[in-house]
């Protein structure tokens, strides 16, 4: 093995399937724009969240990953240690993968709350009163511990109400949009290829008091974000948010932290 490939550090991708990954492609070029050339990112799609201790033991040179569907949250009983951040929201979407004195410890963060403040941010959102995010997965509580740190009450569209800040799609489809300014979309409906599917909420009720922003990035129209437009609302998809969990998660594994300041 030459000196060069000892030394080279690896990053990647775990989640099933992974096959449209933004991750790799955004390192890829990072690494190149910055002449980084000591370091590679991997896809590394696993069936079940139980072989990610084989696939770190795998690759002696893994030095952190980034998590995606369906294992933000089912990663969490493998870390030895959690983000005050990455705590509060109770899910993961980035790993730093510590080897010390023959043991090696994995440790948890969350980048994705970082990105999605920056869109809010970068696209001047006013935070309203109240906020509607349609999808209960990991992205959604990222999602919902930013905007409840910025002031906003937030409620779920769920087909299975359990709690009392949750709204039926059936029920939703009874009311207007009026109260809630602000709708993401955190489900993967609308993403490529199946990119013709979209949330069933009552689009013509939003109007352009409206924001509508959509996790997904491909395609950068989705038809969530059309049918916003559509009504003339506002509407943002997921690019920033997945390029600044990105940095944020470089940030991490090169000797940063997570945590979050709001101004």
């Amino acid at each position: 093995m030459s000196p060069g490939l000892y030394m080279e550090k690896l990053f990647g991708l775990i989640g099933f399937p992974i096959s449209h990954s933004f991750s790799s492609k955004y390192f890829t070029q990072k690494f190149a724009i910055e002449k980084i050339n000591d370091c590679r990112y991997l896809n590394l799609p696993i069936s079940d969240i139980e072989k990610l201790t084989a696939l770190v033991n795998e690759y002696p040179q893994l030095t952190g990953l980034n998590v995606t569907i369906p294992y933000k949250e089912s990663v969490l009983p493998y870390l030895a240690t959690l983000s005050k951040t990455a705590f509060e929201i109770g899910a993961v979407n980035s790993i730093k993968i510590v080897r010390q004195n023959n043991r090696i410890t994995l440790h948890g963060y969350n980048t994705d709350a970082y990105g999605f403040y920056k869109t809010l941010t970068s696209n001047h959102v006013v935070i309203p009163p109240m906020a509607l995010i349609i999808g209960s997965g990991g992205a959604s509580k990222a999602v919902e511990w930013v905007l409840r740190k910025l002031g906003c009450n937030v409620w779920f569209v769920s087909r299975n109400p359990k709690t009392e800040n949750q709204i039926s799609y059936t029920k939703l489809k009874d009311i207007t949009l009026a109260e809630f300014p602000l709708i993401v979309n955190a489900t993967p409906l609308g993403m490529y290829p199946d990119s013709q599917s979209f949330p069933d909420i009552p689009y013509q009720t939003a109007g352009r008091h409206h924001t509508f922003i959509d996790l997904i990035y491909n395609p950068a129209i989705t038809v969530f974000m059309s049918k916003a437009m559509h009504n003339q609302a506002k509407a943002i998809n997921g690019l920033t948010m997945l390029e600044q969990q990105a940095e944020k998660s470089w940030e991490i594994w090169t000797g940063g932290d997570d945590e979050m300041v709001f101004q």
